[in-house]
């Protein structure tokens, strides 16, 4: 009635007068329950003079009987929350509280609403209630004092805060405020199993630590208390103080901190010298790092003492000379010191370098072993990152600048010695020199690109080669003009001379090496135009030359030219720049081989294999998925009418010996027919508003190609090529006539002919463009290829097909190459076709039910987790079915499918352990490799179940394991060493 309008609050309470006056307690408090729900809901209708009578009926009653309180406080906080509560009011009800409530004798619930009242008027009524001064904050704290439960806890830091936060007065109470709230720290809390609440220790850890580093005025009584427990045993406890200590000072001055530096050095460097603790170490070098930022940034009085220098002082006065012993332990605890000291600021790391990097420099000099070498050059190195941090080397102030000799010096003696490890930190070293704006000279440069070729080429071990090939694509974008007027030219000649000097011993890895260093140094697009003519220049030279027919040479090129395509994708100059170079280049090869195939000329054939086919695909897609819709417009424009009408002329060196027509018919032109998959590369990677002409001509073409085409290859390129331009297709009449036409040409060559194994491959791949875009024609298809699975031909290679469906495509059909792929589809194909699996499991005869386990696996290998973990109930018994089987691939499937499942689900595959053992163990004995590898890591996974679940089966497993032991290969022998080295550990104290 009162939310409807037919009542008012005042008539209710009329209404109650007989409860609320009543001399029974508990009656009184019922008919005060009764009007308190009302207000809960109502509160928002009452108007401002209602409000008054009620605060004031209210606050009266908190002198009431014990238990009438807990329903006086319910209607205070709905009364809280009005808007339209009058001034002063506020204040009237939190004087009452805190004077007749004492609030910690309440039940958590109660306390939990004075908690809520005090919250709502701080958020509201802000000004009058810093009216009340320091008499607030006293109330307040007399409110909290004793809380102990973590939900009332939550609410109780985040008011202080505020009350900090919004510059409430906090009078001569801040010790007392300081001390309601460190009594908690640090936190001890365990949440109790299956807490509904949801509140974990790590809520409380950090809601009680903005409270204490939220105001300078704590750190009088904050610091010593956090020194205390730094010198504590408790880990917990000294990764708190850590934490809390970095968090305070962000807000400290040196005014804070001068009293307590020493101590919190000495306590510091204790656990960084001291602690077996990663974490520990971690946390004591950015509360050092805080620290040290937080003296740079304090603003000095011209009389007062500079803390910042004397602290620096203090930190290189004791481990300085710890850096004089690379050999012993404490070297690198000091060294990772100084840099979290010299890392707060520029101040710092100046003065912390100019000290340091002298000393290691002449450490490097002094101790000739490659091993101590290196560990002087990694800490010079971290200091060298430093530097990188505060960007531009400037001449006046900058140690590292006066140092430049010496240091360049140290950096290439180290890329010449003999160690790999050491010429693997020179390596580092020289990119971070080599990114400090104006430090390396020009002649410094060009020795910079003498060592990088020098190791890029030459160097015997290929981690050196690697790490100088990543250091040049690096540096690269930095000194543009230096790497393609010297690294690149050179590059080139040692590739051409390489061709030439055919008794050269490394005649195999050094082009290669080459090939790789030209990619990986095209990382500018100045660079690119240098690089690009010199690849493809290299591809028509082994297309042409002595040695046509040299596959791996070729697979190479495009393996380089792949990396320089993505490596030029995020710009669009360089992009549209290598497109125009290298698609038009590769296709022309590419048709002039066919050609020369078709008219029985004799040429390379090499080009055409379908090896070096399928490396140019991800060159030509990535050169096309990037560009902007105009420029793929464009070059759409030349592509599609090549293949759909022989139009060459755009084409470099496009005088050919005869017509180009890949979707013509006659054996001829098998070999043009095999550039389907260069086509496919190129439109499948379009971008979705890019219209392709003559689109449906080209579907109907690829379609036909896809049933008819004798070359496996070619009819599975047309067919990926039609499913991708289906996938994208926009919805309407022309892709459903396009669709039905392909169903037809499917389908009777499905049920019978000698061209069944094509049909099928179209159809997976029309399915699989359907499926992802959520097409209604996919559940259709779908249900075509589970009926497949009981044909004894097929059946197998449809099984295979839903590997296929679920996995990512990595040429078509991907979100890469802007395909129309729905979030959830793999959870939708899921829960649409796997009971249909297992019915048709059920009801498959034996020659057939194996087809059913292994597509059953396929789909869920390639499923989230968490979604399979949910479904795991109802499809165990079937997945262990399926370890039975004796078909490898299903075997493997299943057990790469188990293995996470014992990881994620342990309760539930506790149920099964004694099937799984046996079936784990037996399968550790298989013909294939891939099987007991597989079986092993599962039998290894075992021991993630309960402990006393796996007891009884200890001794057996250890025993079966041993056979293994003695496998003749090498990754079954260290699958079984881990898995019975752990099994032996079951049961063991403090696993």
């Amino acid at each position: 009635g009162v939310k409807d309008g037919r009542w008012t609050v005042l008539q209710l309470v009329e209404a109650l007068g007989f409860s609320l006056e009543n001399t029974d307690p508990r009656t009184r408090g019922r008919g005060i329950q009764l009007l308190s729900q009302v207000l809960l809901q109502c509160y928002s209708l009452l108007q401002e003079k209602e409000v008054l009578h009620l605060v004031l009926f209210y606050e009266s009653r908190l002198q009431d009987h014990h238990l009438v309180i807990p329903s006086v406080l319910q209607g205070l906080r709905a009364l809280s929350m009005c808007e339209v509560l009058p001034p002063g009011l506020a204040v009237s009800v939190l004087k009452a509280i805190f004077q007749e409530v004492h609030v910690q004798s309440l039940l958590q619930l109660d306390r939990h609403t004075v908690y809520s009242i005090i919250t709502n008027f701080m958020s509201t009524r802000e000004k009058e209630l810093k009216g009340l001064g320091a008499d607030f904050t006293f109330g307040f704290i007399q409110v909290m004092d004793g809380e102990k439960d973590p939900r009332n806890l939550l609410v109780a830091f985040q008011i202080v805060h505020d009350i900090i936060a919004k510059n409430y007065a906090l009078g001569p109470f801040v010790e007392e405020l300081f001390e309601v709230t460190s009594c908690y720290f640090p936190v001890d809390f365990t949440p109790p199993p299956n807490d509904p609440h949801g509140i974990q220790r790590e809520d409380l850890i950090l809601s009680l630590r903005a409270v204490l580093a939220s105001t300078p005025q704590f750190a009088e009584f904050l610091l010593p208390l956090l020194i205390e427990k730094l010198d504590s045993e408790l880990q917990s406890a000294k990764l708190d103080s850590l934490q809390t200590l970095t968090a305070c000072c962000a807000i400290y001055g040196q005014k804070e901190l001068q009293e307590f530096l020493p101590s919190l050095w000495s306590s510091l460097r204790r656990e960084v010298f001291q602690t077996a603790s990663e974490k520990i170490e971690t946390e004591c070098l950015a509360a050092l790092h805080a620290l040290s930022a937080c003296l740079s940034r304090s603003i000095l009085s011209s009389d007062a003492e500079d803390l910042l220098d004397s602290f620096l002082s203090s930190i290189l006065q004791d481990c300085r000379h710890h850096l004089c012993e690379p050999d012993m332990k404490l070297v690198w605890p000091s060294a990772k010191l100084l840099q979290a000291a010299a890392g707060a600021s520029l101040r710092t790391y100046h003065c912390i370098s100019h000290s340091v990097l002298p000393l290691l420099l002449e450490q490097y000099t002094k101790h000739p072993q490659s091993s101590q070498r290196r560990t002087i050059l990694e800490m010079l190195l971290g200091f060298l990152k430093l530097q990188q941090k505060w960007g531009h080397v400037e001449e006046d102030e900058s140690t590292l600048l006066s140092l430049q000799a010496p240091v360049c010096s140290v950096v290439f003696s180290a890329l010449t010695d003999a160690s790999v490890q050491l010429q693997l930190v020179g390596i580092k070293a020289l990119t971070v020199l080599g990114s400090l704006q104006g430090f390396l000279s020009s002649s410094d440069l060009e020795l910079v690109v003498d060592h990088l070729i020098r190791l890029t080429l030459h160097e015997e071990d290929s981690q050196s080669s690697e790490a100088a090939m990543a250091a040049a694509g690096s540096l690269a974008p930095i000194y543009p003009k230096v790497f393609s007027g010297h690294m690149v030219p050179r590059l080139a000649e040692e590739l051409k001379s390489e061709r030439e000097e055919e008794s050269s011993q490394d005649r195999c890895s050094l082009p290669q090496r080459c090939l790789q260093a030209l990619a990986a140094v095209s990382t500018h697009t100045s660079i690119v135009r240098e690089t690009v003519p010199v690849l493809l220049q290299h591809l028509q030279k082994v297309q042409k030359g002595s040695e046509a027919g040299n596959t791996q040479d070729m697979i190479s090129v495009c393996q380089s030219l792949h990396r320089v395509a993505l490596q030029c994708q995020q710009d669009a100059e360089g992009c549209w720049y290598f497109h125009q170079m290298v698609v038009p280049c590769l296709l022309a090869m590419a048709v002039q081989a066919a050609m020369q195939e078709s008219t029985h000329l004799p040429l390379c054939k090499t080009l055409l294999e379908e090896e070096v086919l399928t490396a140019m695909i991800p060159v030509i897609s990535a050169a096309t998925t990037h560009l902007s819709p105009e420029l793929a417009a464009q070059s759409v424009s030349h592509v599609v009418p090549l293949f759909l009408d022989g139009e060459v002329s755009f084409l470099p060196q496009n005088n050919f010996p005869c017509s180009f027509q890949p979707f013509g018919d006659g054996e001829c032109l098998d070999a043009q027919r095999r550039l389907v998959a260069l086509l496919m590369a190129f439109v499948c990677s379009l971008p979705h508003n890019v219209v392709i002409p003559q689109q449906e001509w080209l579907l109907r073409e690829l379609l036909a190609l896809s049933c008819s085409c004798n070359c496996p290859f070619t009819a599975t390129t047309a067919a990926k090529c039609f499913a991708g331009l289906v996938n994208k297709h926009p919805a309407g009449q022309q892709l459903d006539e396009i669709l039905q036409l392909a169903v037809n040409r499917m389908e009777p060559s499905l049920v019978d002919g000698p061209r069944r194994m094509q049909a099928l491959t179209l159809l997976l791949w029309v399915t699989k463009a359907l499926v992802l875009r959520y097409h209604p024609l996919s559940s259709c298809l779908t249900d075509k290829l589970l009926g497949l699975l009981g044909d004894t031909e097929l059946g197998p290679a449809v099984a295979d097909g839903f590997s296929l469906l679920m996995a990512e495509s990595p040429d078509v059909l991907h979100k890469g190459c802007h395909a129309d792929v729905r979030i959830m589809f793999r959870q939708r194909f899921f829960t649409d076709n796997v009971p249909k699996l297992v019915q048709g499991f059920h009801g498959a005869g034996p020659d057939v039910k194996a087809n059913y386990l292994k597509g059953l696996s396929h789909v869920l290998n390639h499923l989230p987790k968490p979604v399979l973990v949910t479904e795991l109930p109802t499809l165990l018994s079937l997945l262990l079915e399926a370890l039975s089987c004796t078909d490898h691939v299903v075997q493997l499937s299943t057990l790469s499918c188990l293995q996470p499942l014992l990881l994620e689900a342990p309760q539930i595959m506790s149920l099964h352990v004694d099937t799984l053992v046996t079936k784990f163990l037996s399968l550790t004995s298989s013909p294939t490799m891939a099987v007991r590898i597989a079986a092993l890591r599962c039998a290894h996974a075992l021991t993630c179940l309960p402990t006393p679940v796996l007891l009884p089966y200890k001794a057996r497993v250890i025993r079966a394991l041993a056979k293994p032991l003695d496998d003749k290969k090498r990754l079954v022998r260290k699958e079984a060493v881990a898995a019975r080295g752990e099994w032996f550990l079951v049961g063991s104290p403090g696993r």
